[in-house]
C-alpha cells in the first residue's frame, strides 16, 4: 500500500505540476520564462521581466519595434556611476511627454508605455471620464545619491522617470502635489495610477512615501530579489 500511495502522490504531483504549466503557457504575463510582450496584460513576472531588459537594451528595442513604437537611440555618455549607455527616447507619435521627450533606458521608457496604455488610460475613463493626452515630468537624467545616502540614486543611468502632471484631452491638468489631497477624482486616479505602477516598475514612490516626492511619482526599473517597492 505504502508504493501505491507513493505513487499516487507521484502522479498528482506531475499532473499538478503540467497542469501549473499549461496555465503558465496561457497566461504568459505571469510566466517569468515568457518573453516580455507591450501587448501582454500586466501580471505577477511584468516587473522582474521589464527589470532584465535593463542590461539587454537590444532585446528592449526589439520588443518596442515590434509593436510598432518609435524611438531613436543616443550615443553613449557620461562615465563611472553616471555612465549611460542606453539613451533611449521615445517618438512623441508614442507617447507625449512635456515638457520635452526625455531620454531613459529603454526598459523604463517600455515600463511607462505599459504603465499609461494599461493602467493610465483605464484609471481616466473610470475616475476622470476622459483620457490623458500628455504626461508632464520632472526628468528622468541627474547624476546624484539617493538623497541622505552615499548609493546612487537610479536616476544617475537614466532608470527612472519623474511623472509630476496628466494633462486631460478637454485641457483640464492633474497635479500629483494638489490632486493627492485635492478634489475626490483627482484623488481617485492619482491613487489608481500609483497602485498600478506598483506592478510595472520596480520602484514605485509617491507622497505617501515622503516629502521629497509630494510633486510627483517616482518610478525606476531597479532590480529586485523579491517583489517590488511600493510606496
Amino acid at each position: 500500500m505504502k508504493g501505491a500511495a507513493r505513487l499516487v502522490l507521484l502522479v498528482l504531483l506531475i499532473g499538478g505540476a503540467a497542469l501549473g504549466w499549461l496555465w503558465l503557457e496561457r497566461h504568459p504575463q505571469h510566466n517569468p520564462y515568457a518573453p516580455f510582450r507591450l501587448e501582454h496584460p500586466v501580471g505577477w513576472a511584468t516587473a522582474g521581466k521589464l527589470a532584465t531588459l535593463v542590461d539587454t537594451p537590444s532585446a528592449c528595442h526589439a520588443v518596442l519595434a515590434e509593436d510598432g513604437v518609435r524611438f531613436a537611440t543616443l550615443p553613449p555618455i557620461g562615465s563611472g556611476a553616471c555612465q549611460l549607455d542606453d539613451r533611449t527616447r521615445l517618438d512623441a507619435s508614442a507617447m507625449t511627454l512635456r515638457p520635452d521627450q526625455p531620454n531613459s533606458t529603454c526598459a523604463v521608457a517600455a515600463g511607462l508605455i505599459l504603465w499609461r496604455a494599461l493602467i493610465v488610460e483605464p484609471a481616466a475613463e473610470q475616475h476622470l471620464g476622459q483620457r490623458v493626452i500628455s504626461l508632464e515630468h520632472m526628468g528622468t537624467t541627474n547624476c546624484r545619491p539617493i538623497a541622505g545616502t552615499v548609493r546612487m540614486s537610479e536616476h544617475a543611468t537614466g532608470n527612472a522617470f519623474d511623472i509630476s502632471a496628466f494633462r486631460l484631452a478637454s485641457g483640464r491638468r492633474i497635479t500629483v502635489v494638489e490632486g493627492w489631497t485635492g478634489k475626490a477624482d483627482e484623488q481617485a486616479f492619482l491613487r489608481a495610477v500609483r497602485d498600478g505602477a506598483c506592478d510595472i516598475f520596480g520602484t514605485t514612490l509617491s507622497p505617501d512615501f515622503n516629502a521629497a516626492h509630494r510633486d510627483h511619482f517616482h518610478f525606476d526599473m531597479a532590480a529586485r530579489d523579491f517583489g517590488t517597492v511600493c510606496r
